[in-house]
């Protein structure tokens, strides 16, 4: 079995550990993923919500993804620090910032999602799977 992944935000306000491993680790470039990093992309880890312990309460914010689909960012009202995601179209699939990990040279990103909205400036792996927007099945 493999070592959990464990992380939370900045304060430690809220914290979370997860069993198993990731479905995906993806960077994303659409414009809701760089206005939330402050740069040109976000970096994510997605697991099964079974296997996710979650301790602390996070604020929520719903927004409407590019895909149409309802995306809840969830982040800590102490410090402010993003911390996950929820989906209203996949429950089962919860997702964290790399940034959150306690260890996140754990991070190693296997696809970019919505390459249509990258910038020039913000340079990524070439040899990652890239879609212009999010693959068939995600």
């Amino acid at each position: 079995m493999s070592k959990p992944y464990t992380g939370g935000c900045a304060c430690g306000a809220i914290r979370y550990d997860i069993a198993g491993e990731p479905l995906a680790m993806n960077d994303c470039q659409c414009r809701d993923c760089q206005r939330t990093s402050g740069t040109g992309h976000g970096s994510y880890l997605s697991f099964p919500r079974a296997g996710v312990t979650l301790s602390g309460q996070g604020t929520h914010w719903d927004m409407v993804a590019d895909s149409g689909n309802v995306k809840t960012r969830g982040f800590c009202p102490v410090c402010g620090s993003p911390v996950y995601l929820t989906f209203a179209a996949m429950p089962e699939v919860f997702t964290v910032h790399a940034a959150s990990l306690d260890d996140p040279g754990r991070y190693q990103p296997t696809m970019l999602t919505y390459t249509v909205r990258g910038h020039a400036w913000d340079p990524v792996d070439p040899a990652l799977q890239s879609f212009d927007r999010m693959p068939p099945g995600a």
